[in-house]
């Protein structure tokens, strides 16, 4: 099974020669898998390095250029026997084409691309058992239990010599000397010492080893699966920690994963950054405190950012350093287990950002250590220009290495079964699709910009093998691609010739928003340019819709509340007193715009910590620029739980828009049905499920007897108002009003119906407001209104049934790390220079 450790033979030219054809002409966004987002980026991911100016306006970085790409050195295994090409991957009729015929002028292509992934495949197949078995090197690789003691091994092929030091020998390793196989990998078995371990858990290791010339360099082992620094040292570099706990402290997984969800409504957050003191939060506080806030606006799936151990705080954790290490900062890997079994106790699936697009350039406590001049063959990462990101400064993989696939997809492994994650967003996707990583590139949805000598085809291999892999760990598990170019073929199955993503981030609609709500007045906004940009995407491929993210957060920049009402966060909150101009429109557009977004933009919804809520301040983590300090390195709770402040009103309206898909599935459903974007009344109507949708963004019109189309008859209540008192609206709406139906035109004949719909009825459309209709099922009709009360209540019990069972898992209180309870959450002053909030503000 694992008797090919390590194992690198002789090396092939893998040829990045690709097809490419002439141009594609584009087709209607209502066909499945025509139309392309008309996205344009800069960079390939969110790489956030606050205190560095260049990763903030990276349009001022000058482009990478074409770069002059040598053939690959693949170091993989071959293998003459055509036979292992032929069977199982069928290479020559796959499915993506009948998906999408407009991919046939690129079949070369995709029979390339197929043909590497199918090869790739049956060599790990070959000479590893599976794919799957392949993906274990944790089990083999860093430190390990076998019989009378522990196991070190590390591949390290350029070193000349290497030693393993730590606390158990003084940092003294000429008594812990490694040997090293045919394959560049280095071992050395530490025997047990009176029938206890070698090496005590919790202790200190790290990996000493001589390269090239002479110097002796000490580095953190690449498969470490814990690692600190020294709290008393300033900028002190990390040290591997060997985490292996006894039983008795060990956390013991007591709740099955959740079923899977129809459609991800995703509360994106970064546990470091969730308390609501200007300090680093815990995991175990994350759980206790804001994991019920999230089920209570009843999201299904947590997306939490920065869990791989990072050193430099500041990078949001997309400058990974230890891959196979939570972050130390919240705790230890037992708490992080605690976090996720909390999660699923409350029905939340657990998705991690995963970064595996590149790595940090750290050299004392991060991966990029181990290269000391070898080439790209004997490396982690590819040598010369093609294995740095000039943007991100950062090291980049070379997916076509033996050890590179296993130690990646055993990372995959790892992250699932060991800690009980339900899947990933891979970040930075665009930046590992092609070579030149998005940089300065506008994609506008001409196919050859995806399939042609640009595309990193080594890359498109590994993200198939870890698809494939993820779907045969855990077929349950839910898989996103960052991507900002739109590659068709990213969400479609590997069976298919895709890539095998389960959904991918709508990018371009945040910047959409940003720049109407930055740049354009009311009056200015197009109707129908915002529901393309809403609807521009291939249908037959998934997508996570977001009005904003972390990205939109960051010192810099302005979410989109406090582009809406600015300044007057600070004073105008307060609903003792006269709502403003400026507050009363900023609410009200913050309910539509992200209602409009979840609703129309995609097959599943996304919001980053305290925007549903409209948090006022920007996110700025310690650095140099401000002094370390961790003031709005926080998120404000108290703001939405003081009852007299407008913060609840958004929230209110959060939690309703996910009741509404809890209720009617209308994220899952593919029908999506746009009838009229009237530019001079500022509405749109749509339809997405049996669900219909009236928004009315005219600042001013009130619209009395507005007709609507629709596709069922029948007779139609309201769903959801947001206009409705408990969301800080006038109540104009009356939700006890039935409005019944009337046909259109002539039956099957669709140009003769009103807006192409068979049937209409009239609504009550104030400005400013968006009402959803949902159709009255006469025999059911008691129970159609939509209530939140009952769902709350059971999640509050539920809660309180899991937390026993969860308890004893806790830390003793003596230690000051026991868990705190919602609602404790003491009022805080919003930070230097801001006034504090009181019930005269």
């Amino acid at each position: 099974m694992y008797g090919s450790l390590g194992l690198l033979a002789t090396p092939v030219l893998g040829s990045l020669t690709l097809f490419s054809s002439k141009d594609s002409t584009k087709a209607s966004s209502h066909n499945c898998c025509l139309a392309t987002q008309k996205t344009i980026g800069v960079t390939g991911g969110s790489q956030k390095l606050l205190g560095h100016p260049k990763f903030i306006f990276p349009s001022k970085i000058s482009t990478y250029g074409r770069a002059n790409y040598s053939p690959a050195i693949s170091a993989v295994l071959t293998d003459d026997n055509s036979a292992m090409m032929t069977a199982e991957e069928d290479t020559e009729n796959f499915g993506l084409l009948s998906v999408d015929p407009r991919l046939e002028p690129f079949r070369d292509h995709f029979r390339y691309r197929i043909k590497r992934y199918a090869d790739q495949k049956r060599l790990i197949e070959k000479y590893e058992g599976s794919l799957e078995e392949f993906a274990r090197g944790y089990l083999k690789f860093g430190f390990n239990k076998e019989e009378g003691g522990i196991v070190y091994r590390e591949w390290a092929p350029a070193a000349q010599e290497a030693q393993v030091i730590g606390d158990f020998n003084g940092w003294d390793g000429s008594n812990h000397k490694m040997e090293k196989n045919q394959f560049g990998v280095w071992s050395i078995k530490i025997p047990d010492v009176g029938g206890n371990p070698g090496i005590p858990h919790n202790s200190r290791v790290k990996f000493r080893f001589k390269h090239g010339n002479g110097i002796l360099v000490d580095r953190i082992p690449a498969w470490i699966k814990y690692a600190t620094l020294d709290p008393t040292k300033f900028a002190a570099p990390y040290d591997g920690v060997y985490w292996d706990p006894p039983p008795s402290e060990r956390y013991q997984f007591k709740f099955p994963r959740p079923p899977k969800p129809k459609a991800p409504r995703i509360y994106e957050a970064h546990v470091g950054m969730s308390s609501s003191e200007p300090r680093v939060n815990s995991y175990r506080e994350f759980a206790d405190d804001v994991l019920p806030r999230i089920r209570a606006n009843n999201y299904n799936t947590v997306q939490l950012m920065a869990v791989m151990e990072h050193s430099y705080y500041g990078s949001f954790g997309y400058h990974v350093t230890n891959f196979f290490a939570v972050s130390s900062r919240s705790g230890t890997p037992e708490d992080l287990k605690y976090l996720i079994d909390k999660a699923h106790s409350l029905g939340l699936q657990v998705l991690m950002d995963v970064v595996h697009s590149h790595v940090s350039n750290n050299v004392t406590d991060g991966l990029n250590g181990f290269d000391v001049g070898q080439s790209s063959q004997d490396s982690y990462f590819h040598t010369g220009d093609r294995g740095y990101h000039k943007l991100w400064d950062s090291r980049l993989f070379n997916y076509a290495n033996w050890e590179v696939l296993r130690f990646l997809l055993s990372n995959l492994r790892w992250w699932l079964e060991e800690f009980k994650f339900d899947g990933f967003r891979y970040d930075g996707v665009t930046s590992m699709l092609y070579h030149h990583h998005g940089i300065d590139m506008a994609f506008t949805g001409n196919f050859n910009e995806y399939f042609s000598e640009r595309t990193d085809v080594d890359a498109v291999v590994y993200l198939m093998l870890a698809n494939c892999l993820i779907n045969n760990i855990l077929p349950d598990a839910t898989v996103i691609a960052e991507d900002v170019s739109g590659m068709p073929g990213l969400g479609r199955p590997v069976s298919e010739g895709g890539i095998g993503f389960d959904y991918r981030l709508a990018m371009g609609i945040p910047d959409k928003w940003i720049d109407y709500v930055k740049n354009k007045s009311d009056e200015e906004w197009s109707l129908q340019e915002i529901s393309w940009s809403l609807t521009n995407r291939r249908y037959c491929e998934k997508c996570i819709a977001y009005a904003e993210s972390h990205d939109q957060a960051i010192v810099g920049d302005k979410t989109i509340a406090f582009l809406l009402m600015d300044k007057e966060m600070y004073s105008g909150m307060s609903s003792i007193v006269d709502v403003s101009p400026t507050i009363e429109r900023g609410i009200a557009l913050h309910k539509m715009i992200h209602f409009l977004t979840m609703a129309l933009g995609g097959e599943g919804y996304l919001n980053f910590m305290g925007n549903e809520f409209g948090h006022p301040e920007w996110i700025d983590f310690p650095r140099e620029g401000n002094g370390w300090s961790n003031d709005k390195c926080r998120r404000q709770w108290d703001l939405v739980d003081t009852d007299h402040l407008r913060y609840k009103f958004m929230n209110e309206f959060d939690r309703a828009m996910n009741s509404l898909d809890e209720k009617y599935s209308f994220l899952a459903s593919t029908k999506q049905i746009v009838s009229s974007t009237n530019e001079d009344e500022k509405v749109i109507v749509f339809e997405r499920g049996n669900l219909v949708f009236v928004f009315n963004f005219h600042p001013e019109n009130t619209y009395d007897g507005y007709k609507i189309g629709c596709d069922l008859p029948g007779k139609y209540r309201v769903a959801l108002d947001s206009d409705a008192w408990e969301f800080g609206g006038h109540g104009r709406v009356g939700h006890d009003v039935d409005h019944f139906t009337s046909p259109e035109g002539i039956p099957g004949v669709p140009e003769t119906n009103f807006n192409n719909r068979p049937n209409s009825f009239k609504v009550l459309s104030p400005p400013r407001t968006c009402v959803v209709y949902y159709r009255v099922d006469e025999n059911l009709e008691e129970s159609d209104d939509l209530e939140t009360s009952s769902i709350d209540e059971a999640i509050v019990a539920n809660v309180m049934a899991n937390d026993e069972r969860l308890e004893e898992s806790a830390p003793d209180e003596e230690n000051g790390a026991g868990p705190s309870k919602v609602g404790e959450l003491e009022a805080e002053e919003m930070g230097e220079g801001t006034p504090e909030y009181s019930d005269t503000a």
